[in-house]
């Protein structure tokens, strides 16, 4: 197949600088845009999940909208967090983020270095009575982390604070793309909201983690080439090995 046209469902980062070597190689037209934007969730859709955030004593954050979202939130149900609280963040930058919202410096606050086992680490044996609360995306999988607090026999709870909502893409002419990279569930959920007659006859998807795979079989799209690999650590590298081996 001749690859001429390419769309990416997230912004276009600030480091143009791959995919315009992509470009003049291939002379391929990369186009970005986001396919879904992440908006809190109203008190009343998080009252719902009936939770009581003060029956926790540690929350978990992986995300900088979902340490948004909680704060809010506890505004507007009045929640006085109390100092206490423990707050155990994914990396540095996000526990950093809390800044925001907290006096950093007067509160327990640990991070790890991008994974769930290393938060697990950070809780060990000093915090393991803890009550963690799992501040989560409605739409992303929480199975990694969940999957190591029960493996660590800790006592905890997953709760939506934020969810993803669809972008308007009627404006584009979807059927003109050659290839669409994807990263998450809420991506398909956004292509059938905005294309009710989309087939993907004639599109090849590129996808990015693990959790869009089974997103993807669940709605019976091919995959033409899944990312992160050894060979393809990024979504740059994973084009230009895709637009190599379909050069016209």
């Amino acid at each position: 197949m001749t690859v001429e046209k390419v769309i990416i469902s997230q912004a276009a980062p600030a480091d143009q600088t791959p995919y315009a070597a992509l470009r003049e190689k291939y002379g391929v037209q990369i186009d970005f845009r986001p396919f879904f934007h992440i908006e809190p969730l109203s008190s009343r859709e998080f009252r719902a999940q009936r939770l009581n955030i003060l029956d926790y004593t540690a929350i978990v954050f992986s995300a900088r909208h979902t340490i948004d979202a909680f704060f809010r939130l506890c505004d507007e149900l009045r929640v006085k967090v109390p100092e206490t609280m423990k707050y155990f963040c994914s990396t540095e930058a996000v526990a950093l983020y809390l800044q925001k919202h907290i006096v950093y410096r007067k509160r327990k606050i640990f991070f790890g270095t991008g994974t769930p086992d290393s938060i697990i680490a950070q809780i060990g044996t000093k915090h393991k009575d803890e009550k963690f609360l799992i501040t989560t995306n409605s739409a992303s999988s929480n199975a990694a982390m969940t999957g190591q607090f029960k493996a660590a026999g800790l006592d905890f709870t997953v709760a939506d604070f934020v969810k993803p909502v669809s972008q308007d893409l009627k404006d584009l002419d979807i059927s003109s793309y050659d290839v669409a990279v994807v990263y998450n569930s809420a991506d398909l959920v956004s292509l059938k909201e905005n294309f009710p007659d989309f087939k993907p006859d004639g599109i090849s998807f590129v996808t990015f983690g693990k959790q869009i795979v089974k997103a993807m079989e669940e709605a019976g799209y091919p995959i033409a080439f899944q990312a992160p690999t050894p060979e393809a650590p990024s979504v740059a590298k994973a084009l230009a090995i895709f637009l190599e081996a379909n050069k016209g």
